[in-house]
């Protein structure tokens, strides 16, 4: 495996250990000071450059009743009409107030709860000083920011960022397995710390899930491996993916000892280094169609997939400020009817508090707490340098796939999910 530039390999034989048996010098254990390498990605607290799509949260929170919520350090309303979400900046540019406070005192508009300016939902001109009277002359000479809006697998999207160009479909910024088959899926919003690149990051890592989760209930009957070698390549559709090259289950350290993750009641196979191919026993038949080369992948803007044998978890990282960031997951498997039915049973029973709980939980614990650059990466890293890298290469028009940067996706009708199983 080539080495990659972003990972630190000095002072480290092939297997790992230490060089010299002199003590490391502490100043050179810093690592990196700065993410310099990555200039996009450094600048990247708020989100990538351009504009994409975000989903933001599920479709039934959205009513009559204005909703507020922080995306990308800036402050969004969200009200729905006649069927139809419209979002705009959620501050009058009268006195600042919030225009989620307010409320629709006409039809299409919303009006600031403090002096009755009233914006036009579509095109956010303010329409009407209610305590000026009709013939105010400050209507028409006031603009808030709107923003495209869509509702898709459930969820209400936004497309927001440098407010340059137009939208692209909303379904450029969704799998292709979930726009071409019938599904069921459960999911889970919460709102966490640690910043949407920490996030990002984690949810690729290569190392840890070895290591912090071997607590988890999800994974108590699974074993996992002790090591891997990986590389990290491109595919189609602009996802990278994890490759593991050798998976070792333990691994004896000189002087040490050996540590495995083996436990005698852990029965079932290891699953998170399996490739969900054909060959593969009870695969899923449109997972099996995929045949994905791993089953770790993330995307721009910051979209993860794990895709198993039976189902995959989509994970997106969206920013609401430099700290805080909206922690989307969804579970899908590929079942309708009675046995979608019975899946939703499965997620509202188990799947959500082992996997989107305390499985995730742990994820979220690191997030928060982690605290780079400095930083001194080693050899798994290649994920996350992979990542960055691929963050450079943002294009600024939206599109998760820069090869097709000039390309007008035809927008593609929506799957919708037969039943879905959501927690808050």
């Amino acid at each position: 495996m080539e080495p990659d530039p972003g990972v630190d390999t000095e002072g480290a034989d092939g297997n790992g250990a230490a060089a010299s048996d002199a003590l490391p010098d502490l100043k050179s254990s810093l690592g990196r000071e700065d993410w310099s390498t990555w200039p996009v990605y450094e600048a990247a607290a708020l989100g990538l450059p351009g504009s994409w799509w975000y989903p933001v949260m599920w479709s039934e929170e959205v009513g009559s009743r204005p909703v507020g919520v922080k995306l990308l350090g800036r402050n969004v309303a969200f009200v729905r009409e006649n069927g139809k979400v419209y979002a705009m900046a959620d501050r009058c540019p009268h006195r600042g107030v919030p225009l989620s406070l307010g409320n629709q005192q006409f039809p299409g508009t919303l009006s600031c709860a403090y002096h009755g300016w009233t914006y036009d939902l579509e095109t956010g001109v303010m329409v009407a000083a209610i305590t000026d009277g009709p013939d105010s002359p400050i209507c028409g000479k006031v603009r808030v920011e709107t923003y495209p809006v869509a509702e898709r697998l459930g969820l209400v999207w936004i497309f927001i960022g440098d407010g340059k160009g137009s939208a692209p479909p909303v379904e450029t910024a969704i799998p292709r397995e979930l726009l071409e088959n019938d599904f069921s899926m459960g999911g889970r919003i919460d709102v966490r710390g640690g910043g949407w690149r920490f996030a990002a990051e984690n949810g690729f890592d290569e190392g840890h899930a070895k290591y912090l989760h071997r607590t988890s209930l999800w994974r108590m009957f699974k074993v996992m491996p002790t090591w891997t070698k990986t590389r990290v390549i491109p595919t189609d559709d602009g996802w990278i993916t994890r490759v593991q090259d050798e998976v070792h289950m333990d691994a004896t350290f000189p002087g040490l000892g050996t540590w495995t993750n083996k436990r005698w009641w852990k029965l079932g196979g290891n699953i998170i280094h399996t490739k969900p191919g054909k060959a593969a026993k009870k695969v899923d038949p449109v997972i099996a169609a995929m045949d994905v080369p791993g089953n770790q992948h993330i995307r721009l803007p910051g979209l993860l997939r794990i895709v198993h044998t039976r189902f995959i978890h989509y994970e997106w990282y969206v920013p609401a400020d430099e700290d805080l960031y909206r922690y989307i997951q969804v579970f899908v498997e590929f079942r309708t009817g009675t046995s979608g039915l019975l899946f939703k049973l499965r997620y509202l029973g188990a799947i959500r508090w082992l996997f989107h709980g305390q499985f995730t939980g742990q994820d979220g614990w690191m997030v928060n707490v982690m605290d780079a650059p400095p930083e001194r990466l080693y050899r798994p890293d290649v994920s996350i340098t992979r990542w960055r890298a691929l963050c450079e290469s943002a294009p600024p028009n939206g599109l998760a796939i820069p090869d097709e940067a000039d390309a007008e996706p035809e927008a593609k009708p929506e799957r919708k999910p037969r039943s879905r199983a959501r927690s808050r």
